[in-house]
């Protein structure tokens, strides 16, 4: 069995420096926000290169906190895409904001920053580019456009752990950062996780009382906040991880090249990178006109792939009173009937890429 991805297949090649880095949590006595946690806010930080970490409970957390520490409020509109995880909208949902949802570029799926002024309002407060399957918006246009109108950018960096725009890092460009370390992320713990980055101080502080219900030092509550508190053992697996990613995302472009050469004679749009970009694979995704016969070919095979996303945050009932759609999502709405996320993990073996590229090729024989 092929899984699309397979964080236990992680586990087990680093199962000896993680089960030591959690024996060692469980023998210290510390379990929340203690060494690890500072530890891995610090070595996060700099591994993006930017000066302060926080550590809290999952990447939604993240951007929750990001944008309340940022000032973003009930009212506030806040410009996102409608081609991402339900999570990045529901973010900026449950804060009070309206999420002002543009379309994609074709090409690559992330924000159509050409459309940008479209969903601008006099309550546009921030924007929140979303670094889709591994790669980069177009932040200069993105910081350009920000600059122009005074609003904050917040990247949501969930599916780009490592990945750079014109040799700088997701995360480095904007106000915050909100990473996501659930599981099958580029740097995924072995359960929920998320980090937030900034090189505002200020900002840095605001969060990490945000984080603990809004405590000081003294423990007194400033202002309303959460309990979003990063475990122990899952900051000290993601140190142990964290020493890896540079050579796993190394795999996973590897693995991506293999994959071009393997289908480019097929009837498959195959991932673009866009110039400048450093693409880290989080998914490898293609756009097939047949999709779910593809997928169907793949499963009998016991391949299984998947969908990013089966729909748009548009089109799902939970999100339709909430959000406010700038101009058409034409792009958005094409890509979600033809997308495929093909099995990707640095873990694959050559024998399972073999098997899996002579499965594609025998479903186009079969058209």
């Amino acid at each position: 069995m092929i899984l699309c991805s397979n964080p236990q297949a992680q586990y087990q090649v680093l199962k000896g420096d993680i089960d030591a880095a959690i024996r060692e949590v469980f023998e210290g006595g510390r379990y929340i926000l203690g060494p690890n946690v500072a530890a891995l806010e610090q070595e996060f930080a700099a591994f993006i290169g930017v000066q302060y970490g926080i550590g809290v409970a999952n990447g939604t957390d993240a951007l929750k906190m990001a944008l309340r520490a940022c000032g973003i409020s009930h009212g506030d509109e806040v410009i996102t895409v409608s081609h991402t995880a339900a999570a990045t909208v529901s973010a900026i949902a449950e804060i009070g904001a309206v999420p002002v949802l543009l379309d994609i570029n074709p090409h690559d799926y992330t924000m159509d920053c050409e459309k940008l002024a479209t969903a601008l309002t006099k309550h546009t407060r921030a924007i929140v580019p979303v670094h889709l399957y591994g790669q980069c918006v177009d932040m200069d246009r993105v910081m350009e456009f920000a600059r122009q109108h005074d609003l904050t950018v917040i990247e949501d960096c969930a599916q780009a752990h490592g990945a750079l725009y014109k040799g700088k890092p997701a995360g480095s460009f904007g106000d915050m950062a909100a990473f996501s370390c659930y599981p099958t992320k580029n740097l995924g713990a072995i359960g929920d996780a998320g980090l937030i980055i900034t090189n505002n101080g200020d900002l840095a502080e605001k969060t990490r009382q945000l984080r603990e219900y809004g405590w000081n030092e003294k423990r007194e509550t400033q202002s309303l906040g959460f309990n979003s508190r990063l475990d122990e053992i899952q900051a000290a697996i993601l140190r142990v991880k964290l020493k890896h990613l540079d050579r796993f995302n190394e795999q996973r472009q590897f693995l991506a090249k293999e994959y071009q050469q393997g289908l480019q004679d097929l009837d498959l749009t195959l991932p673009v990178t866009r110039e400048g970009n450093t693409h880290v694979y989080h998914l490898y995704v293609v756009c097939s006109s047949d999709r779910e016969h593809l997928k169907r070919v793949l499963a009998k095979s016991e391949i299984y792939a998947g969908i990013h996303y089966p729909q748009a945050v548009h089109q799902q009932k939970g999100f339709q009173k909430v959000a406010r759609i700038a101009g058409n999502l034409t792009n958005t709405e094409e890509a979600v009937q033809h997308i495929l996320s093909l099995p990707m993990y640095p873990e694959l073996s050559p024998d399972e890429m073999g098997k899996i590229l002579e499965c594609i090729r025998s479903a186009f024989r079969k058209v």
